[in-house]
């Protein structure tokens, strides 16, 4: 007992210093005052103060126990806060590198796929792009064109391999739902066992999962999107879904506006096959060349055209058409008007050895049309009479034929009449010519003759000009003569606009004689 309260009154005096110091509302007596204060009071050293030491250092010992306590505390919740907030950074971390990544793939699709408005193209790259960062290959189809519907498929390669798909996408469970495009189908995983060789034949091992997904277009079907994977879960991520969506939709776009383009392409390409000039050849006996150049350098066809209709082989007498017309204007209107005349000049061939009522009854068409434009022609007739070409010509409101001989003559044919499509009568005059061997006849139009340019840039070539060049063409073959009128014109218009030029030339062939047509010699006997 004694030895204890010496160690309490050792320690007392620590606690109880540290007691009062610290919790000034208690009054313990100070160590050096306790004995004096115990006599004077008449309580034993040993005893009352022994408990109060036993008192204050068992205060002490739970007060820095519990300071202790909630120092450990705060240091493992700023610990735990420092664990959350370096997760959360983690965290924020991955997605913004996942949306960089995201949004580099959109960008790069976004590019490549507006690059071309060809579908093959838009197909290669829509392929390409899935392989390299959606799944480890995949396949586009796309409606049917023709016989099947065109396929791309890409590998883990990244080589593209086109086909053509013969069999029916229904064999494929959601492809047939994803290429009717509307409404939009969900995408949808499929067995990979139950898979066509020709989608899972572009992995080297059998694919682990196979996911079909729409390709939205505007307004059409695009097509759908085949996605393998050969490892791996056999869902998408969140971020995943969301990156499919978006690249689905850039792809879908491009894919249809690309198809909607190839259609437009086909069907003006149709169409203009019926407005193009026609190929000029022999015409029994007759020697022809025809130049054609439109006034816009990026346009096929124009105001002016030109036509040959041969002789039919049964009759002997029977004698070849060439027509030469300029409609009012140019572009795509005036080219329009020209195949409607050149239809309705082949309807009226059974007539054509009559060149007024030719040109009657196509001045009713144009009088009762919708257009309000209108047209000068050069109608000729040509048969061959032993060495000699007869001629007959018919002009409405053009500029009549020139005739250039051999020897380097010039003349005028002597044909006029009124323009075709402005009034109800018509006024026409034929004349008829004779072509000896090595003389043509040069039929134009005024984008020969008013073309604009020379020197000063604004003066117009001119119809003498032109007659003074064509004497220096006197016993020229059909197709050196047309290229000599068509460089003149485009020499003296030189970087200037112009209007369409067409030019034809027919002639009586010669004796022994060479002509060069595009690059190639031809003799003529």
């Amino acid at each position: 007992m004694a030895a204890l309260a010496a160690h309490l009154g050792q320690t007392g005096t620590l606690m109880t210093g540290h007691s009062h110091d610290h919790h000034p509302g208690m009054a313990g007596p100070r160590p050096a005052e306790a004995p004096e204060r115990a006599q004077r009071s008449g309580h034993s050293v040993n005893g009352t103060y022994v408990l109060r030491a036993l008192h204050n250092s068992l205060y002490g010992h739970i007060t820095v126990a519990l300071l202790a306590s909630w120092e450990g505390m705060e240091s493992t919740q700023r610990e735990s806060e420092r664990d959350r907030l370096a997760a959360e950074r983690d965290r924020l971390a991955a997605e913004l590198a996942a949306e960089r990544e995201r949004t580099a793939l959109l960008a790069d699709a976004s590019d490549e796929l507006l690059a071309s408005l060809n579908l093959e193209r838009c197909m290669d790259v829509t392929a390409r792009l899935a392989a390299r960062h959606l799944a480890e290959a995949a396949v586009v189809v796309v409606p049917r064109s023709g016989r099947g519907y065109p396929v791309a498929a890409c590998g883990p390669g990244g080589r593209v391999d086109h086909r053509v798909l013969m069999s029916d996408p229904a064999e494929v469970e959601g492809l047939a739902d994803a290429m009717r495009g509307f409404p939009p189908a969900p995408h949808r995983w499929i067995d990979p066992r139950e898979a066509p060789g020709w989608i899972t034949g572009i992995v080297p091992a059998p694919p682990a999962a196979i996911l079909v997904i729409a390709l939205p277009g505007h307004g059409v079907p695009a097509g759908a999107l085949v996605l393998l994977r050969r490892s791996g879960p056999e869902a998408f991520s969140a971020g995943e879904e969301l990156t499919i969506r978006l690249f689905a939709g850039r792809a879908g776009a491009a894919l249809s506006a690309a198809r909607l383009y190839a259609e437009q392409a086909a069907i003006t390409a149709t169409l203009m096959r019926e407005l193009l000039p026609p190929r000029t050849h022999e015409l029994d006996g007759v020697e022809l060349a025809a130049r054609y150049r439109p006034s816009g350098d990026e346009d096929l066809v124009g105001g002016d055209f030109y036509d040959v209709y041969p002789a039919g082989a049964e009759d002997s007498e029977a004698e070849s058409l060439v027509v030469l017309g300029d409609v009012c204007g140019k572009g795509l209107e005036a080219a329009v008007l020209t195949g409607k005349i050149r239809n309705t000049f082949r309807a009226l061939l059974p007539m054509a050895d009559d060149h007024r009522r030719v040109l009657e009854l196509l001045n009713g068409m144009l009088l009762h049309g919708e257009s309000t434009r209108f047209v000068t022609l050069v109608l000729v007739s040509a048969r061959r009479q032993g060495a000699q070409v007869r001629l007959r010509l018919t002009s409405a409101g053009h500029a009549p034929p020139l005739i250039v001989r051999a020897d380097g003559t010039v003349e005028t044919a002597a044909t006029r009449g009124s323009l075709i499509g402005v009034l109800e009568e018509i006024d026409s005059t034929t004349a008829e010519e004779t072509l000896d061997p090595g003389d043509a006849c040069l039929l134009y139009t005024d984008g020969i003759t008013e073309a604009s340019g020379g020197p000063l840039g604004d003066e117009e070539f001119g119809e003498e000009r032109l007659r003074a060049e064509l004497a220096r063409c006197g016993g020229m073959p059909p197709e050196a003569l047309v290229e000599r009128v068509h460089m003149l014109a485009a020499e003296w218009v030189g970087a200037g606009g112009h209007d369409d030029m067409a030019v034809i030339a027919i002639t009586a062939p010669g004796r022994s004689r060479i002509g060069v047509a595009g690059g190639r010699g031809r003799l003529t006997i």
